[in-house]
């Protein structure tokens, strides 16, 4: 007759100290919009200071448009250059950006002008706008008598290509990828494995009863099992497990739950920490 050990869990003591690593990026988003005008010379006259809107376009989660200006934006000028500016043209505060204004050459030649603030980007940054209606641009963009004798004037059309570069900035933190592991059903196979009675090789005596199970399952479940059951004084002839101080109502109670393997559990918990007794008991 022996007696079943007490199993303990001790607390882990052991401490690992983690570095962890984050990325600020400052990054720009990009669009662009080609605005164009006919009419340019029904255009001119209409004053110094009025200007022809585009539609609105979106770029980095803010709307702009680009504004033309026929007899120019600056009374100093006396009308003698054309303007053209890229205005926010939704509620902003502080939005920081680049911006290119192209008037496309349309002879075919591709000699367009270019003014563009991607190019300075190093040398100056970012140009910041700080509420609606801010723009950049050129007041003096092009002289209008060259502009008229140009092949950027083609059947009194002119074609405008805008490109913005919002700058946005975030934080990046370590990548952590994980999968969905749906709920494990193994309790419950296990606890019908016990209900049918199937390859058992051992069973359990109580009070005169006698409740099938399997060696694996217990050596699996309790240290003290493993021992007694594969351990170097294991009895391979052992097909019974006599249980003492314990009535077989309340050990079939435990098992009837085993379908979600919380029986096998209670009843080696019952067995193991509580110090009940068990006999093993051998055929020859």
């Amino acid at each position: 007759m022996g007696r079943v050990l007490r199993e303990t869990l001790k607390p882990s003591t052991s401490s690992v100290s983690a570095t962890t690593t984050s990325t600020s990026v400052t990054e720009t988003v990009n669009g662009s919009h080609q605005f164009k005008i006919t009419g340019y010379s029904l255009s001119k006259g209409s004053g110094i200071g009025k200007y022809i809107a585009s539609d609105t376009f979106m770029v980095g989660g803010y709307l702009w448009a680009i504004y033309f200006y026929p007899d120019g934006k600056s009374p100093e000028d006396n009308a003698a250059y054309i303007s053209l500016f890229i205005a926010l043209a939704s509620e902003g505060t502080d939005v920081r950006a680049l911006f290119e204004l192209t008037l496309l050459d349309q002879s075919g030649k591709e000699r367009h002008k270019v003014h563009s603030h991607f190019g300075r980007t190093l040398e100056s940054g970012p140009y910041t706008l700080k509420y609606r209606g801010s723009m950049w641009g050129y007041k003096r963009f092009f002289k209008r008598t060259l502009l008229e004798q140009s092949d950027y004037l083609k059947d009194d059309c002119l074609s405008v290509h805008c490109s913005v570069g919002v700058v946005m900035s975030h934080t990046e933190g370590p990548k952590i990828f994980s999968i969905a592991v749906p709920p494990s059903n193994i309790g419950h196979h296990f606890g019908q494995l016990l209900e049918s009675g199937k390859q058992t090789d051992v069973s359990f005596e109580v009070d005169g009863e006698f409740f099938p199970a399997h060696k694996l399952l217990l050596a699996a479940r309790s240290p003290v099992f493993r021992a007694q059951l594969f351990g170097p004084m294991k009895d391979h002839n052992t097909k019974q497990i006599e249980v003492e101080d314990m009535e077989a109502p309340v050990f079939k109670v435990q098992c009837n739950t085993s379908s979600s393997c919380v029986g096998l559990k209670l009843m080696l918990l019952l067995i193991a920490f509580t110090g009940l007794r068990f006999m093993m008991v051998t055929s020859h």
